[in-house]
């Protein structure tokens, strides 16, 4: 089992900036991809952006350039950098684990909130 362990969200001015990190614990592989997804209310959810265990990244095309995602494989822990937040952006973001055979894991989720 892997626990993922989720902070950084809230409430931001447009134009603002936050960083949510997301840490495993527990029974990690020895490779696997990290990343978030959100989901605005009404709305699918939807990638954000997945890095996986060779630094390589798939990103929602829209979101790359004003969001970074860094990963510390020591501690296990990926960051997502959130740079110039707009309304659309409100969301729950949710952080997700991948590895062999199918594994999957997900967060609880963290509110990211844009509002003037």
């Amino acid at each position: 089992q892997v626990q993922l362990a989720e902070s950084g969200g809230g409430l931001v001015q447009p134009g603002g900036s936050l960083t949510l990190t997301c840490a495993a614990s527990g029974s990690i592989d020895s490779t696997y991809d990290m990343g978030w997804y959100r989901q605005a209310p009404g709305k699918q959810r939807e990638l954000v952006v997945v890095i996986r265990s060779d630094g390589s990244t798939n990103w929602k095309a829209s979101l790359k350039g004003r969001f970074t995602i860094s990963r510390d494989g020591a501690k296990n822990t990926v960051y997502l950098q959130m740079n110039s937040l707009k309304p659309e952006d409100t969301a729950v973001y949710t952080c997700g684990y991948w590895a062999g055979e199918g594994d999957a894991y997900w967060g609880q989720g963290t509110q990211v909130t844009v509002v003037s």
